[in-house]
C-alpha cells in the first residue's frame, strides 16, 4: 500500500539538489540492509537528475552528475555501496531490462535510482520509494510515497526542515 507522507517544495535547482541531499541523509539514517528501489517520475525537465545530483553529492560524489538518458545506467560507488542511476525513458519494452542487467542489480546493499519507473512494467519488484517531481509555479514540488517497510523506514528519517 502506498502512503504519501511527504510533500516538499523547491524554488530552484539549488533547492532541488538540497531535497536530494535530505533524502540521502534519510537513506543513510535508515540503514536498510537490503537493496532499495527508488522510482523518480515527472515530466521531462522536472528536475529528476538535479535531485539525484544532490543526493549523490551528499554521499560524497564530487564530479558532475550526468543524466543517464543515453547511457541508460550510470554506476557510482559511494557510502560503501553501489548506486545505479538509471533512465528507462528510451526503453520500448520492459523486456529490455534484462539486456541492461537491471534485475540482477536489485541485490545486496545496492540502491537503484530509476527515472521513468513505469517503463519497468513491474519487472524489478516493488519500489520502496516513489518520488514524483512536478512543476509548481516557478519551482518544483516533490511528493514521496513509501511502498514497502524499507521505504517507510526511510521516510521516518526524512527531516521536515531543511537544516
Amino acid at each position: 500500500m502506498r502512503e504519501s507522507i511527504r510533500r516538499l517544495t523547491a524554488s530552484d535547482a539549488d533547492q532541488t539538489r538540497a531535497l536530494g541531499a535530505r533524502l540521502a541523509d534519510a537513506l543513510t539514517a535508515a540503514n536498510v540492509p537490503g537493496p532499495l528501489l527508488i522510482g523518480l517520475s515527472g515530466t521531462l525537465g522536472a528536475g529528476k537528475t538535479t535531485f539525484v545530483a544532490g543526493l549523490l553529492r551528499r554521499l560524497g560524489h564530487e564530479e558532475s552528475v550526468r543524466s543517464p538518458t543515453y547511457t541508460l545506467v550510470e554506476p557510482y560507488r559511494l557510502a560503501m555501496r553501489d548506486i545505479y542511476h538509471c533512465d528507462l525513458y528510451r526503453l520500448q519494452h520492459a523486456d529490455e531490462l534484462e539486456d541492461l542487467g537491471l534485475p540482477d542489480l536489485v541485490a545486496g546493499r545496492n540502491w537503484l535510482l530509476i527515472e521513468w519507473p513505469d517503463r519497468a512494467g513491474g519487472r524489478l519488484g516493488e519500489f520502496d520509494l516513489d518520488l514524483h517531481l512536478e512543476y509548481s509555479g516557478e519551482g518544483r514540488e516533490l511528493a514521496i510515497a513509501a511502498g514497502t517497510s524499507a521505504g517507510r523506514s526511510v521516510l521516518e528519517n526524512l527531516r521536515l526542515d531543511p537544516s
